[in-house]
């Protein structure tokens, strides 16, 4: 059993643009075979462990639905734990309705506890005024993720942080984001895995989201170049990773020792 365990982000880490990194699949072919406790994490709530597991599957990598972490599974249960049993009117996919009614909430339009916003690709104007006037009323104003803008092979998309801004502009009302950065969505994965964060190491390719949660839940992070973050960028922020890398396929060989001889500590 390795002294280590693993968080990892999945785009941009594992998958960039629906194809897999590689070294990605031997990468976690090494963690099953050490019996190193791992999560791969997402800020998209647009879709079910079930449906990840499947995109994963189309580039060649098999992760269990357990495995899998979402910003929306985090979502959900921070709302548990604030208030059992209660009722949200959601903008979202099947990845937060799903994970809200797993956690025993009511999806409504009447007299909400909460708003919450998620990740969608048809943002309605309809939905969104209707947001704006529960919050006017008393509802909780919740988001999954601060990300502004989201990868299509188009180009960019707005995302949650987007809808979010509007909403907080026209309700004067900010939103609780439980993504990344929030170190809660660090700890809630912890909890699911039964770990610590002294033994853990968070993997992810941007500094601001994924380097960012990892220090502030107390983890070892490793940035890797194979997404949004670059050298030149990391230098930019105040705080730096415990270890950069051009790419998960570094760490092959090396789980279960991770910062040991070899390491280019930042």
């Amino acid at each position: 059993m390795s002294r280590w365990t693993y968080l990892t982000d999945m785009d941009g880490v594992l998958v960039h643009e629906e194809h897999l990194v590689p070294g990605a699949d031997e990468f976690l072919a090494e963690l099953r075979a050490n019996d190193t406790p791992f999560l791969v994490l997402t800020n998209n709530s647009i879709y079910t462990p079930r449906d990840l597991r499947a995109r994963l599957l189309r580039t060649g990598l098999d992760v269990p639905e357990e495995r899998i972490w979402t910003s929306a599974l985090a979502t959900a249960k921070f709302l548990h734990s604030q208030r059992p049993g209660g009722s949200a009117f959601v903008i979202g996919e099947a990845g937060l309705t799903t994970a809200l009614h797993e956690a025993g909430y009511v999806l409504t339009d009447r007299d909400p506890d909460y708003v919450v916003l998620g990740e969608t690709r048809t943002y309605s104007f309809t939905a969104i005024t209707r947001a704006i006037r529960l919050i006017e009323a008393g509802a909780k104003f919740i988001a999954t993720n601060p990300d502004a803008t989201g990868p299509s092979l188009e180009g960019s998309l707005p995302a949650t942080g987007s809808i979010a801004a509007l909403i907080e502009r026209a309700t004067g009302r900010q939103p609780y984001f439980v993504g990344k950065p929030n170190p809660l969505m660090m700890r809630s994965a912890l909890r699911t895995l039964g770990a610590h964060s002294e033994g853990t190491v968070m993997i992810g390719d941007r500094m601001d989201t994924d380097v960012h949660s990892g220090i502030e839940a107390g983890l070892q992070t490793i940035l890797v170049l194979t997404g949004i973050s670059t050298k030149e960028s990391a230098e930019r922020y105040p705080y730096r990773p415990t270890l950069v890398l051009d790419s998960i396929a570094d760490l092959v060989g090396r789980t279960q020792d991770p910062f040991g001889d070899g390491a280019v500590l930042t």
